[in-house]
C-alpha cells in the first residue's frame, strides 16, 4: 500500500498567519476578553482548541463591548469593523492579504461607479466581505448560465473568490473576451488555491483513491473533493478519521491524501498515521514493521539507541578504546530525559503527534517506572566510570528534572517566567547542550583527553543534535505554538530555521574535515563528515518534499545517529 500526503495540504499562507495571531494574542498576558468575529477559519478542531484557550466567538456586534476581536481570515464588510470599533473593541485584522488584495479592487473600481462580479457563492464570509466593498452593485455568479442572465453593464470589474475553482473561472474569462470585452478581469484567485487544485488532478490520475480531509463547511476543501471525484476515482472528504470507510479503500493500491487551507498538520498527521495502519493490515509483515518503527519512535528508545551511537562516534573520534561503558550512560540517560518530556508533553503532543499523546496517557505509570530505572542506572554506571563523571552527570539529571517545574521568580514582558522550559527557545538549545556532554564531555572527562579535540567533537555532537532537535520543532511549531511554547522556528520563523540547521551542518563537516588535516583526531575520522552531509540532505529533501510524513522524516533523522556509530565501528 503506497500513501502519498500532497505538498500542498495544510493551512495556506492567509490561515496560518490567522491562526498564529490570534494565538499570539492569547497567549500574551492580558486580562481583556479575546474574540474572533465570526469563525476564525472553517475547521471545527481548530475552532474546537480555540475555545479550549478561552477564545470566544462573537457572531453578532453588540452595541457596547470589551476586549479584543479578531477578524477573521475571509475578512468582513468595511461597516461590520467600524462598528466593531464603535462598540468599544479593540480590532485586530486578521484577514488574509490576498483577499485584502482583491478588497481594495473592488473598492478602487465602485468609488469610480464600476459593476462589480464576483465568481463565488453569495452567502460565503469571503464572498460576503466582499460584496461590501461593491457599494451595492455587487453580483455573485456560480455558473456560467447566471453570468449570462445578468445585464450589460456599461463599465464593470470581475473577481473571483481566491478559493474559486481555477478552471472555472478560466471559462468565464474566455466569455467575457468574446460577449463583455470591456470588462476589467483580474486574476484573484490565490496562488496556493491554484496549485492545490493543480496537484489533486494529478495525484488522482496518479493514484487509486483520495482522501481530502477538511471542514464540510469549507469552501476549498470541498472544491478538492470535487475536483477529485471529477477524475472518477474514488474521493472521500472526511473531517476526521472516525469518518473514513475503509471498505471503500480496500482495493486501492495507492492512496493520495490532501487537505484543505485551514486543515492543521497535526489531522493531517493523524489521518496518514491511522489510514497506514488500518490499509497495511493486509500485509502481516509491512505492518509488523511499521509497529516496530513506532514503538521505537514513541518510548524513544529510538533516540536513546540514537545517543549511544553518537557516543561511541565522539569516543572514537577523539582515540578511546570502545567505549561501551558511557554510550550506555548517554542512553540511560536520554531515555530517562525524553520519557519524563514526553509525560509533561502530553498536551502539546495532543496537536503535534497524537498517537504518542494517547500511548503516554494510557501508559503513564510504566513509563514513568521506566524513567526512574533508566535515570537511577545511568547515575549507577557513570559513578562506576569516576566521581567527576557522576557529578557532571547529576547535577544533569537534577536540571533536567527541574526543566518542567514551576520555581523561577523572573518577570518578562510578555509575562512571567516561571520554569526553565518559558524560557523562548530553552528547549532546543539545552538540549543540545545536554547531548553535547553525555556524549562528548563525559568520555572526554574520564579519559582525561587534549583540550582541541574534545572542542573539535563537541562542536561535531552538539552540530547534530542541534540540526536534529530544531528539525523536529519545525515539525511540531503548530502544535508548540497552540501551546504557547516560543521555540527556536517560533522565534525565527521556520525559513530562518532551516537556514540555520543547515548552516550547522556544514560547519559540523568543516570541522570534521579541518581537525582530521590537523591530526587532532584519530586516522580516517574525516569519514564521519559524511553523517551530518547525510543529514543536510535529509533535511533539505524534507523541506523541499512534504509527501513525506513526519513519523518517516523523525525515524530518517533518528536512524542517522545510528549510522554514526556504525561508521565509527569501521574507522
Amino acid at each position: 500500500m503506497k500513501i502519498v500526503v500532497a505538498k500542498t495540504a495544510g493551512f495556506c499562507m492567509g490561515v496560518r498567519r490567522a491562526v498564529d495571531m490570534v494565538l499570539d494574542a492569547s497567549n500574551l498576558s492580558q486580562k481583556e476578553p479575546l474574540y474572533t468575529y465570526g469563525p476564525l477559519i472553517h475547521n471545527p478542531q481548530v475552532l474546537k482548541m480555540l475555545e479550549g484557550k478561552k477564545i470566544f466567538r462573537l457572531d453578532e456586534i453588540p452595541q457596547k463591548g470589551r476586549g479584543v476581536v479578531l477578524i477573521r481570515a475571509h475578512g468582513v464588510p468595511p461597516e461590520d469593523e467600524q462598528a466593531l470599533k464603535e462598540a468599544g473593541f479593540t480590532v485586530i485584522n486578521a484577514t488574509c492579504p490576498r483577499v485584502i488584495k482583491v478588497q481594495v479592487i473592488i473598492n478602487k473600481y465602485a468609488q469610480k461607479g464600476y459593476s462589480t462580479i464576483i465568481i463565488g457563492d453569495e452567502k460565503h464570509p469571503e464572498v460576503v466581505g466582499l460584496l461590501g466593498y461593491a457599494k451595492n452593485r455587487g453580483f455573485t455568479i456560480t455558473s456560467m448560465e447566471q453570468l449570462k442572465e445578468l445585464p450589460k453593464f456599461q463599465n464593470a470589474v470581475i473577481v473571483a473568490q481566491t478559493t474559486q475553482d481555477t478552471l472555472f473561472y478560466d471559462q468565464i474569462k474566455k466569455w467575457c473576451t468574446i460577449h463583455a470585452p470591456h470588462y476589467k478581469i483580474f486574476d484573484t484567485i490565490c496562488g496556493s488555491t491554484e496549485r492545490r487544485q493543480t496537484e489533486i488532478r494529478k495525484l488522482a490520475n496518479e493514484n487509486d483513491a483520495v482522501i481530502v480531509v477538511g471542514g464540510k463547511q469549507s469552501g476549498n476543501t470541498k472544491r478538492l473533493a470535487q475536483i477529485a471525484s471529477k477524475t472518477g476515482k474514488p474521493a472521500v472528504h472526511i473531517e476526521d478519521i472516525s469518518q473514513i470507510d475503509y471498505k471503500q479503500l480496500s482495493s486501492a493500491s495507492s492512496i493520495a491524501i490532501t487537505a484543505g487551507a485551514s486543515t492543521p498538520n497535526w489531522i493531517i498527521n493523524e489521518t496518514c498515521a491511522q489510514v497506514e495502519h488500518n490499509l497495511q493490515k493486509q500485509d502481516p509483515v509491512h505492518s509488523f514493521l511499521l509497529g516496530i518503527r513506532d514503538f521505537l519512535l514513541k518510548t524513544n528508545v529510538m533516540a536513546a539507541a540514537g545517543a549511544g551511537s553518537l557516543t561511541y562516534a565522539c569516543s572514537v573520534l577523539q582515540g578511546f578504546d570502545r567505549d561501551w561503558l558511557h554510550a550506555f550512560i548517554a542512553m540511560l540517560y536520554v531515555l530517562s530525559m525524553q520519557i519524563l518530556n514526553n509525560l509533561f508533553m502530553i498536551k502539546s503532543d495532543k496537536y503535534n503527534n497524537p498517537q504518542r499523546a494517547i500511548f503516554y496517557k494510557d501508559n503513564k505509570l510504566i513509563l514513568l517506572i521506566c524513567a526512574v530505572l533508566s535515570g537511577a542506572a545511568g547515575l549507577y554506571l557513570s559513578y562506576v566510570a569516576g566521581v567527576l563523571s557522576f557529578m557532571i552527570l547529576l547535577v544533569m539529571s537534577l536540571l533536567g528534572l527541574s526543566y518542567n517545574l514551576k520555581f523561577i521568580p523572573l518577570t518578562a514582558r510578555k509575562g512571567k517566567l516561571s520554569r526553565i522550559k518559558d524560557i523562548p527557545g530553552s528547549k532546543t538549545i539545552l538540549i543540545t547542550i545536554a547531548w553535547g556532554i553525555v556524549t562528548c564531555l563525559l568520555p572526554a572527562v574520564a579519559n582525561q583527553n587534549n583540550l582541541l579535540p574534545v572542542v573539535a567533537v563537541f562542536i561535531f555532537a552538539t552540530g547534530l543534535v542541534f540540526a536534529r532537535t530544531a528539525f523536529f520543532d519545525i515539525l511540531a511549531i503548530q502544535g508548540d505554538r497552540i501551546t504557547g511554547k516560543e521555540t527556536l522556528p517560533i522565534l525565527m520563523g521556520e525559513k530562518q530555521s532551516f537556514k540555520i540547521i543547515q548552516y550547522v551542518l556544514l560547519l559540523d563537516i568543516c570541522i570534521v574535515l579541518s581537525a582530521s588535516l590537523m591530526d587532532l583526531l584519530v586516522n580516517k575520522a574525516f569519514v564521519l563528515a559524511f553523517i551530518p552531509f547525510i543529514m543536510l540532505l535529509l533535511i533539505r529533501f524534507f523541506k523541499n518534499d512534504t509527501t513525506i510524513s513526519s513519523v518517516h522524516g523523525e525515524f530518517i533523522i533518528e536512524s542517522s545517529f545510528l549510522g554514526a556509530g556504525l561508521v565509527s565501528a569501521v574507522i
